[in-house]
């Protein structure tokens, strides 16, 4: 078992299989995107299976795929079969956009994906299409549903509240899930390089004390906290040692991040 300097139990490991995304929301990107990885520095299947064995080996037994969007990642339901045959992996989950989930839904449920969580920031089709740059409104109703009817349950609905503290948005979300029995979230906007954030509203995220997550990058950077610029490199220093440095320098608190990006390694 994994335990870090403050006696956290760390067992949650969130896996960025890619930074590229087919959105280009205001809070995450700019409208006229980034430079993304290289294909080549991008970890392949074989590494992030490598990656993700090793950490079940040490006690992880949440593994959550997220990106950038992870549906983009081609080949993505051949990587959730191969991680989803790990022994060990109690709870094997996804973050998505959920834009392209209406075709795949069924085919990753099938490679054996548990549950989803989807972002979603509003029901009003054009503030959707604002705040997302390229979303269609319709197209991630679609996919919650096709979610739903797979048995990719329970799904919980991600919503960013705004810096202003505009909840209106999100109260649409929360009636929405009240009526289709979806769990809904209340995210307060993040920005790293200021350390803001607070606990997520209707989940575990942002409380400190009980934090029991690691993160790996899609270039197989193992980072002991979104809020932190230390990192170690899977391929430099090999798998299990560079989960053994990330745990043994887990911060009491998030502070700052001057490195990271929320497409580069999720939110």
């Amino acid at each position: 078992m994994l335990y870090d300097s403050f006696n956290r139990k760390i067992d949650y490991l969130r896996l960025s299989v890619t930074d590229r995304c087919n959105f280009r929301c205001t809070y995450c990107m700019p409208e006229e995107g980034v430079p993304f990885i290289p294909h080549h520095e991008v970890m392949s299947f074989e590494e992030i299976h490598t990656a993700v064995q090793t950490a079940v080996s040490l006690g992880v037994r949440k593994v959550r795929l997220t990106g950038g969007e992870p549906l983009v990642r081609r080949g993505i339901v051949e990587l959730v079969a191969m991680l989803s045959e790990i022994e060990g992996i109690e709870d094997l989950a996804m973050t998505s956009n959920g834009a392209l989930l209406s075709e795949m839904a069924g085919p990753l449920k099938k490679a054996g994906l548990q549950r989803v969580n989807v972002s979603l920031d509003s029901l009003d089709p054009q503030r959707y299409r604002k705040i997302t740059r390229k979303g269609e409104l319709q197209d991630v109703l679609d996919g919650i549903f096709a979610a739903r009817e797979a048995g990719l349950f329970p799904i919980k609905l991600n919503t960013v509240i705004p810096p202003n503290g505009d909840k209106s948005e999100a109260q649409h979300v929360a009636e929405f899930g009240k009526e289709h029995g979806f769990q809904v979230r209340f995210i307060r906007q993040m920005d790293l390089s200021s350390g803001e954030f607070s606990v997520v509203e209707g989940g575990e995220g942002g409380n400190c004390p009980l934090c029991n997550r690691l993160r790996l990058s899609s270039r197989g950077i193992i980072y002991p906290c979104l809020f932190s610029d230390s990192g170690y490199d899977t391929r430099s220093l090999g798998v299990e040692e560079a989960l053994r440095a990330a745990v043994g320098e887990k911060p009491a608190r998030g502070i700052v991040s001057n490195s990271n990006t929320f497409y580069g390694i999720g939110g």
